[in-house]
């Protein structure tokens, strides 16, 4: 699907057709290798590198905002360069924060529904992250890992009361988030009513609609998308899904969803089955970030959530993303080798 939805794209732009398959390919390689290590580190020592990993994490968000360091791209500051890779510390985030609950609510079951000693270490972590992404700034990522750290705290044991307070608390943060941003709030105008600006902020999101009606039942056969040749924005990356709609009809996207569901509902199984809070928890996380990140991707490519930039797990071309998921299936892989249901 990758080569599919690029291949006019790249040949246009780098006169290469392969060029983002090629990279892709790369990618998913270094990918594997990640995830065959996560697969094979000690779940102990895992547990142990919670805090250096969380450390690691917060110092290169840092560094990512230092102007010559970080690379800016439309004006976001979200990237490394290396070399012909692009590094996105906060994909590296999303799991930082996840291996650090696990560890952090796994020492402190006793204590965690208390606020001080509990529940507020944990969201002054969490909320040094937010803040880093945010200057960024990506609103997105931002709120996804919020989600699944505060998913775990709940599941760990944090008092429900606490959540509902600090909820209530970023309310009026997040209002300013979203409508003091003029790109944000035209955003937001173009979900609630992409035909007032068809042309402009709504463009993206009506040629989606275009690409997945244009499917129907079988589709219109896998490479003859119309959609990919320059009309949809992003077809190769955060609109993917719209291109197997009209490739491969609601049969194709029929199918792409179930496999989630399965992943879900066989990782929600090994969660509760594991052996320990921490791996408990730390699968839960996976399952929680692989699960809202398809969910806000299909969502705002079918026009039922506001416009998001944010890449179809596993399917959408991407560097960053990818290495960093399938090291993350290396450590509920990893969590699979020692659960009862294997056994």
């Amino acid at each position: 699907m990758i080569y599919s939805a690029s291949a006019i794209y790249a040949y246009s732009n780098m006169g290469d057709s392969l060029y983002f398959l090629k990279r892709h390919l790369i990618y998913l390689g270094i990918g594997l290798v990640m995830m065959f290590l996560a697969m094979s580190i000690d779940i102990n020592r895992l547990k142990q590198l919670a805090k250096p990993i969380i450390a690691a994490s917060i110092i290169l968000l840092i560094l990512v905002l230092i102007p010559h360091i970080g690379k800016e791209i439309a004006g976001a500051k979200r990237w490394f360069r290396l070399g012909m890779v692009n590094f996105q510390p906060s994909e590296l985030a999303k799991i930082a924060i996840i291996v650090y609950m696990a560890d952090f609510i796994s020492r402190k079951e006793v204590v965690i529904k208390k606020l001080l000693l509990g529940y507020v270490p944990a969201i002054m972590v969490l909320g040094l992250m937010v803040g880093l992404i945010l200057l960024e700034p990506d609103l997105g990522t931002a709120i996804t890992i919020s989600i699944i750290a505060v998913i775990m705290l709940f599941v760990g044991g944090a008092r429900p009361s606490h959540i509902f307070v600090s909820f209530l608390a970023s309310l009026p943060a997040l209002y300013v988030l979203l409508f003091s941003v003029p790109y944000r709030r035209k955003r937001i105008m173009a979900f609630l009513n992409p035909w007032a600006d068809k042309r402009g902020t709504g463009f993206q999101i009506i040629q989606s609609f275009v690409a997945l009606g244009s499917g129907g039942l079988f589709g219109v056969g896998l490479g003859q998308s119309k959609q990919k040749l320059f009309y949809l924005p992003a077809s190769h990356t955060d609109f993917i899904f719209s291109i197997i709609g009209e490739e491969l009809g609601f049969v194709g996207t029929a199918c792409v969803v179930m496999l989630f569901v399965l992943f879900v509902w066989q990782g929600m199984k090994v969660s509760f089955k594991a052996i320990g809070t921490f791996e408990k928890l730390l699968g839960l996380g996976i399952v929680s970030l692989i699960a809202l990140e398809v969910i806000i991707n299909i969502g705002v490519t079918a026009g039922a959530l506001p416009t998001k930039g944010l890449p179809l797990p596993f399917i959408s071309y991407g560097g960053s993303g990818l290495i960093f998921h399938l090291t993350a299936i290396g450590f509920f892989l990893n969590i699979a080798k020692t659960c009862e249901t294997y056994q």
